[in-house]
């Protein structure tokens, strides 16, 4: 015989123990340590665990409120939209791949250009969308950092991109590798118009992306904590047959070995970039 017990009928209402109420999602926070933190308090710190320090992976939507003053920025090139060049299929076509993650994620690709002031600085930021197919490089994401720069020299303007990539999008094979030789080139034509670039690197930044123009910015910040590679460790484990070091590809470790300028708080970042930017444009002019 089974009890049921605290459970009582009233006027056609049954209430029970096992009757549970889903908190809603997004009021909390767990971050890799265990610490539980409101959303609401999260995202007033630059969703940065106040606990534990942790920087909690966001998009550009909250970089560009972060860094623009009143959040206020005009969106370039929004437009542009990656297409199946390939005819690509994996485990299904590029085509649907695209249209899922579209609509998923409100986004039209992997990056976004915006230009505005920071504290009163006025450049143009790239920022990548780890959401979208991994932040993976693509023709759009070449062709949009492609306008991006040209944007600035036409109006003599410095220029950001914050990194958040797995690499090249597989997808689009040659396709995406070009777009290095592309972004690099235009970097050059940025360099002789006397205009700084920046490039700050985020959780996580791998792949063609570290390879290139991720590593040769005026300069490099990245936030604490943050894996920044070519491959991963386990593929470099396997082929030198070595173990790691601790703390290999953090962003602290990259920085002791001169890979990174500066470690920059999230919760700093708004200040740092239009102090380095004030620094630069003094510097080249």
């Amino acid at each position: 015989m089974a009890f049921d017990w605290f459970k009582r009928k009233t006027q056609n209402i049954t209430t029970s123990t096992e009757d549970k109420k889903d908190v809603p999602k997004g009021l909390w926070h767990k971050t890799p340590t265990g610490k539980i933190i409101e959303a609401e308090e999260l995202k007033a710190n630059n969703f940065v665990s106040p606990e534990d320090g942790f920087h909690v992976r966001i998009g550009s939507r909250e970089y560009f409120d972060m860094l623009f003053d009143d959040h206020k920025f005009k969106e370039l090139d929004a437009d542009v939209e990656s297409v199946d060049i390939l005819k690509f299929k994996d485990t299904k076509s590029y085509t649907d791949r695209l249209k899922e993650v579209k609509s998923k994620t409100k986004l039209t690709d992997s990056i976004r250009n915006a230009t505005g002031k920071v504290n009163g600085v006025e450049m143009v930021v790239s920022c990548m969308d780890f959401a979208f197919i991994g932040g993976s490089l693509g023709s759009v994401m070449g062709e949009k950092i492609r306008r991006a720069i040209d944007y600035c020299i036409k109006h003599k303007l410095p220029y950001m991109i914050i990194c958040q990539s797995g690499g090249a999008r597989m997808q689009e094979a040659a396709y995406s590798l070009m777009q290095l030789a592309k972004v690099q080139a235009k970097l050059v034509q940025l360099s002789d118009a006397g205009l700084p670039y920046i490039a700050y690197l985020t959780d996580p930044t791998f792949g063609g992306i570290t390879a290139s123009f991720a590593m040769t910015a005026d300069v490099i910040i990245a936030e604490p904590s943050a894996l920044i590679g070519f491959a991963g460790p386990r593929v470099i484990r396997e082929t030198i047959g070595k173990d790691l070091p601790e703390g290999f590809q953090t962003s602290e470790f990259l920085q002791e070995k001169g890979f990174v300028d500066f470690i920059v708080k999230r919760t700093e970042i708004k200040e740092s970039i239009s102090r380095i930017v004030k620094l630069l444009v003094h510097e080249y002019h």
